[in-house]
């Protein structure tokens, strides 16, 4: 939860929002078979990249390119992992803050870093409902599906051949009943992720496509079940999806499942990949030391599970840095769920089979754009009474789980246009802000104050633009203050 870092839990409970040089070739897009033996290999992997590329699977951490200044940081980083995610620097409000007009600096100088290390670099993500930029927000049917379909073409066609697995669609699915999420994408037509993937081959053929989620560990859960059923449809009909990756943030709300590595292997059994995308687990000691080394056999005990991205470096560097969720403190040594992973991987398990890259032939017309359906998902009814000329108004939708939230944001203009706006809002006590999109914050704690950035600055009279925020602790739920200029 992707993240923002938008992150999840298994029930309504941990959560989104809303956080990549191996020696083999990972498995493709296609499904292949292969003869399952132990892996073994001449010495153990002092590191753990060096260790996951001797299983031939990588291991990778989610870097804030902010970050890359912090010596303590990127000594890590270089040291341990062969496999980086950007945090935000690839999502959609980072990469077109204005319609059509496009900002790689960020993510260009995350992948050169990449490069320069000897790592492989995750995509996250083409298309989510969290984290777009303002102007999408008043875009809808037909305009915002090309919106989407452009911007998915355009980032993709930029970083060709640099990218070893994209998060095309992030989160598309609710956690309740396993159907889909009632969002702005998807009230363009039920089709628009089969779309969006579509749209991906054909911009990067050579990089593997992947869905990617939360709430999904846990074989028995009705999300679970839909995401499967939708892969499963997809390799029935052509749909070019060659991996699903499985957030994987566990906590006392939303555990390490006892069947997770069921859950893996069945996904794999419908001939796709499996990445464990965004893995922190909360807690210490050995209680978390044992669950990390299970997750790690869990994968390698599952030919096509390729890979494991830890979301964060040092707990202090986390989306949930009170429940100390990473291999390393904050001062950067490694703790006891280091020592556990890196024996795990050196235990070794099963041989990814050996495959070539997805090798779809790109679609000679283009996607489809089917129109939206005719009875479109529920949404919000508007105010009934107008805003008065000048003013605006905010409204708060959130997702809490244990012990954090993620806030969306919803300013809406008056009879006039705004030209600038900030919201005020009172946290519980015992909760902050750890991140924020779409706007500026001042204050972390108490009364906290979000103002606009550059492109969401002016609203037309009526019109609405979005921000959003995630923090610790619990959800705000009161009064909140809105300020136009």
């Amino acid at each position: 939860m992707d993240k923002v870092l938008a992150r999840g839990s298994g029930s309504t409970t941990a959560r989104s929002r809303p956080r990549t040089a191996v020696v083999s070739i990972l498995a493709g897009g296609a499904a292949v078979a292969a003869t399952i033996a132990v892996a073994t290999s001449a010495s153990a992997g002092t590191t753990l990249g060096t260790s996951a590329a001797e299983q031939g699977r990588y291991f990778g951490t989610a870097v804030a390119v902010n970050k890359l200044s912090d010596a303590t940081y990127v000594g890590i980083l270089n040291r341990e992992f062969n496999m980086v995610t950007a945090e935000n620097e690839m999502k959609w409000d980072a990469t077109e803050p204005s319609q059509n007009q496009f900002n790689y600096s960020s993510s260009d100088r995350l992948v050169a870093h990449a490069q320069a290390n000897g790592m492989r670099v995750r995509g996250h993500a083409l298309a989510w409902h969290q984290q777009q930029p303002g102007w999408t927000q008043g875009l809808s049917g037909t305009a915002l599906r090309n919106a989407m379909v452009n911007h998915i073409t355009q980032v993709a066609t930029h970083f060709k051949g640099k990218i070893h697995s994209w998060d095309v669609v992030n989160e598309a699915f609710d956690d309740g009943n396993g159907g889909r999420r009632d969002s702005n994408l998807q009230r363009t037509g039920n089709d628009w992720i089969e779309v969006a993937f579509r749209t991906a081959r054909a911009a990067d053929p050579g990089a593997k496509l992947c869905y990617n989620d939360y709430n999904t560990d846990n074989w028995t859960w009705a999300k679970t079940q839909g995401v499967y059923n939708m892969v499963k449809d997809f390799k029935a009909r052509g749909v070019p999806i060659d991996c699903v990756g499985f957030q994987s943030h566990f906590n006392s709300g939303s555990p390490y499942p006892g069947n997770y590595r069921t859950t893996l292997q069945n996904f794999a059994d419908l001939g796709v990949d499996v990445q464990i995308t965004e893995l922190d687990i909360e807690g210490s000691g050995s209680t978390q030391a044992t669950t990390y080394g299970n997750v790690v056999k869990d994968c390698l005990a599952v030919a096509r599970c390729n890979g494991i991205t830890v979301w964060g470096i040092r707990d202090s560097d986390s989306w949930r840095a009170s429940g100390t969720p990473l291999l390393f403190d904050g001062n950067g040594n490694k703790k006891a769920a280091y020592t556990s992973t890196l024996n795990a991987l050196n235990a070794g398990g099963t041989t990814p089979p050996t495959t070539t890259p997805p090798t779809t032939t790109p679609p000679t017309t283009t996607p489809p754009t089917t129109a939206p359906p005719t009875t479109a998902p529920p949404t919000t009814a508007p105010p009934t009474t107008p805003p008065p000329a000048g003013a605006c108004t905010a409204t708060l939708s959130t997702n809490q789980w244990q012990g954090g939230f993620v806030t969306n944001v919803r300013v809406t203009a008056g009879g006039s246009p705004l030209n600038g706006w900030s919201v005020s809002l009172t946290l519980p006590s015992g909760s902050a802000v750890t991140n924020a999109w779409s706007a500026q914050s001042s204050g972390t704690n108490g009364l906290v104050t979000f103002r606009n950035v550059d492109y969401n600055r002016q609203v037309p009279a009526g019109g609405t633009t979005e921000f959003g925020f995630q923090g610790t602790g619990t959800a705000p739920s009161g009064t909140v203050s809105c300020t136009a200029g």
